[in-house]
């Protein structure tokens, strides 16, 4: 099954820069806790403990019409620090001080929260690429991405607005021996688009920019002059295969 979907992810992103139109009408969020108004702007954290509940960041979605075969979405959030350089507890994957477990992404939304619609039903499969430095010094992107199986394809209501990931991020190496500095540094992230993806023969796959309610959030402090968009680049086939691990 996942060969399938990684398959029809290939034939969608291949289509769909001369397939996208664009989305007046629909939006994105970004909020910690839950989506778009029933979650919040603002999280802090007293960085005294490497235990306990990780952070849990949402990403949602409202379809503009005729979007009736969805299969999945491709997102882009960034992470800024706005420092001379990237602060360690911000840096995650091989060879960086968080390592490569202390960032989830999570697509299955069957157990709650149920504020926002969940248009995967427990099928989405799917994963992310995260990206140090990207842009400049002070930065971070991260790149997601996941699609249920082809047969899975439905509808979504312009009405509506949908639970597109779960962004779960740990408390580890926040204090202590082995601790990672910058907890305490304040953060803007940023949800720059929302890409959903039909069928190649639906010729629609639009890319979601503009804000619902906010497709931004802070960590720690409000960051002066957050949020900003950083230029976004076109999925490569070579980096979604390495989403599926």
């Amino acid at each position: 099954m996942r060969a399938r979907i990684l398959r029809f992810l290939l034939a969608a992103i291949t289509v769909s820069a001369s397939m996208t139109r664009s989305a007046s009408a629909a939006g994105v969020d970004l909020a910690w806790d839950d989506c778009g108004v029933y979650g919040t702007m603002l999280k802090t954290f007293s960085c005294n403990s490497n235990v306990g509940l990780p952070f849990m960041l949402y990403g949602s979605f409202v379809p503009p019409p005729d979007i009736d075969q969805f299969v999945g979405i491709a997102a882009q959030v960034d992470v800024c620090t706005m420092t001379s350089s990237f602060v360690d507890w911000w840096a995650h994957g091989t060879g960086y001080c968080r390592g490569t477990n202390a960032l989830f992404t999570n697509f299955d939304f069957t157990a709650g929260p149920f504020n926002c619609a969940d248009p995967y039903l427990g099928q989405a499969t799917g994963g992310f690429a995260y990206d140090v430095s990207f842009g400049d010094v002070d930065r971070a992107r991260m790149r997601i991405q996941c699609a249920v199986p082809f047969d899975q394809r439905a509808p979504v209501d312009p009405n509506t607005e949908y639970y597109a990931f779960q962004v779960r991020i740990s408390r580890s190496q926040s204090t202590g021996d082995g601790s990672c500095a910058g907890c305490s540094t304040p953060a803007c992230i940023i949800l720059n688009d929302i890409q959903l993806f039909q069928p190649p023969e639906a010729g629609n796959d639009p890319v979601l920019t503009n804000p619902v309610n906010d497709y931004h959030v802070n960590w720690q402090a409000t960051v002066p002059n957050c949020p900003f968009i950083v230029s976004v680049s076109n999925a490569s086939w070579g980096r979604l295969k390495n989403l599926y691990r």
